[in-house]
């Protein structure tokens, strides 16, 4: 079976995230030691134990997610034995998550992995006021419907597609107002359903210009290796495997499209058949079926699924 790993992005966290990995495995607990040294904080009390809104926080839930994502990898290597090169043909990751994908597959030190997210978390809060933006997920649209919507409603505000999730979700981002509109419009022209996101900024979209200039200059500085497996990459639904091209792509993704259904029906043209999600939640697993019938999608986040999917390989 060939399979691809798949990292989980923001919206999946979720209090206690890592506790019983943590409990069970010292690879776990060694990379949560590691990610609350990098980041001088204690993360990993957050991810156990809460509270829900510190966590949920984009500064915090960003290299939280990672974490846990990461932890269970280094179970999978420690426990199972698993080499990352073999078990997967490819790696990628919804937004965040493909800051995850990376540090599994080695371009990243895992404590530069946590500090770019950190950053990466604050610059996007940064970047727009409280208030000024908001995402919208319009369910049962098609991605070019929801990009005309989107460029139909923005008028000289900002307004634009940002993540094409599959299966008929595709979230837009933009000026609060704009979003609002692109709501209205979508109803009007039989689009399912409009729902408001509870995110605290318009991520992946123009708005964010501020913290992809952050990232530009924290990237410069930090040392990259080529992925043991290609990354599927967000922005162009590809893989990519040079540092320099990485590091562009990570820089353009701040302000551009999640193009997660064509990652993944790319993946599928390159012979994949599994989606193995490795951290919290199963937003990605879940899709993968929605995506493409003939795809099947795992989650991998506690120590009983480790234990699952080690025995089935």
């Amino acid at each position: 079976m060939t399979r691809a790993f798949v990292f989980p992005g923001q919206g999946s966290q979720a209090v206690g995230m890592g506790r019983e990995l943590a409990e069970a495995f010292a690879e776990a607990r060694h990379v949560f030691q590691e990610v609350d040294e990098a980041l001088s904080q204690n993360l990993s009390k957050l991810m156990f134990e809460g509270p829900e809104d510190t966590l949920t926080l984009t500064e915090n839930a960003q290299p939280a997610l990672m974490a846990v994502s990461v932890a269970v990898v280094r179970v999978l290597e420690g426990q199972g034995k698993l080499d990352l090169s073999k078990a997967a043909s490819f790696v990628a990751g919804h937004s965040l998550g493909e800051y995850s994908a990376l540090a599994a597959a080695g371009t990243f030190s895992l404590a530069d992995t946590a500090r770019l997210l950190k950053l990466r978390g604050q610059s996007m809060q940064k970047a727009v006021p409280v208030g000024v933006g908001a995402m919208a997920a319009l369910l049962g649209a098609e991605y070019e419907q929801a990009k005309e919507i989107a460029a139909e409603a923005a008028g000289d505000q900002v307004c634009e597609a940002a993540n094409d999730n599959g299966a008929g979700q595709v979230v837009v981002s933009g000026h609060k107002e704009a979003v609002e509109r692109a709501m209205k419009l979508a109803a009007d022209k039989g689009i399912k359903r409009a729902v408001l996101l509870p995110v605290s900024a318009p991520f992946h979209c123009a708005l964010m210009q501020p913290a992809a200039d952050a990232m530009a200059e924290a990237l410069t500085g930090v040392t990259m290796n080529a992925p043991k497996v290609p990354l599927v990459a967000n922005v162009v639904a590809s893989a990519v495997t040079d540092p320099e091209v990485i590091r562009d792509l990570l820089v353009r993704q701040v302000t551009g499209t999640v193009r997660w259904r064509e990652g993944v029906l790319y993946m599928k043209e390159q012979g994949v058949t599994q989606l193995v999600e490795l951290g919290s939640g199963k937003v990605l697993s879940g899709l993968a079926k929605r995506i493409d019938k003939e795809l099947s999608g795992t989650a991998i986040g506690t120590p009983a699924d480790i234990e699952a999917f080690l025995a089935s390989l």
